[in-house]
């Protein structure tokens, strides 16, 4: 027998509640699709493009950091153009940081979008599938009760037997849905690394050249050195 009709008929013999189930499984395979999609795009190795950037600002090249920054829209290239443009204006780890953040905030919805949807469509999957069953067995005895007696343990076998194909299915729609998202927050989680990563290194980087303000005491030592020579 065909595989196609074997699926066909699984399908056919579920009942009413199999469409839901389809219905929810084909919006997660669109979410799953989309995703993937857009995190696979949003990916970037971080570390030489970290290297470019930081040969650039050692060179005092921050136009030509920037620059690369606006060559790509993937996040990690978004949130450092963010801190380079800071950068430019106030070379103080600060106002860097607080761009840097804002930039994060910018960048981490999309990323994030739409993936809390597929445990959720799971646990709707499983659950339409085990009322379809219920419903499924309390058909069969209802059916069963004004069935000849010969014939009862055959059709409540049955009908239980036919009923049950719903939570099959609807098991099939959600070991795959929770899968994907396992799979989805994990790229998302290592893009989120990456971004926290390299933002703390471009502002450490400017934190290490911050100009250092002598205080008022030390200043007023500096200024008496002079006079006491003069009078001596």
């Amino acid at each position: 027998m065909n595989i196609f009709n074997v699926i066909g008929n699984f399908f056919m013999e579920g009942g009413f509640f199999m469409y839901p189930v389809l219905l929810v499984a084909s919006l997660g395979t669109a979410i799953v699709i989309e995703r993937t999609l857009y995190i696979t795009r949003a990916s970037a190795d971080g570390e030489p493009l970290w290297k470019q950037i930081r040969a650039f600002l050692a060179a005092q090249k921050i136009e030509d950091a920037i620059k690369l920054c606006q060559s790509s829209t993937r996040p990690i290239y978004h949130v450092l153009l963010a801190g380079l443009k800071a950068a430019k204006l106030s070379p103080l780890r600060e106002p860097i940081q607080r761009s840097l953040e804002e930039a994060m905030l910018e960048v981490l919805p999309p990323l994030e979008r739409r993936t809390a949807y597929l445990p959720i469509l799971a646990n709707v999957a499983t659950l339409l599938g085990l009322l379809g069953t219920i419903i499924g067995v309390i058909g069969a005895f209802a059916a069963v009760s004004a069935a000849d007696p010969s014939q009862k343990a055959t059709l409540l076998a049955r009908g239980i037997s036919v009923a049950l194909n719903m939570t099959a299915f609807g098991l099939i729609v959600a070991v795959p849905l929770i899968l994907f998202y396992a799979f989805l927050q994990s790229g998302t989680t290592k893009i989120v690394d990456s971004l926290d990563q390299y933002s703390t290194k471009l502002a450490n980087f400017y934190a290490t050249r911050e100009p250092v303000i002598p205080s008022e005491r030390s200043q007023g030592n500096v200024a008496a050195i002079p006079k006491t020579s003069q009078a001596s």
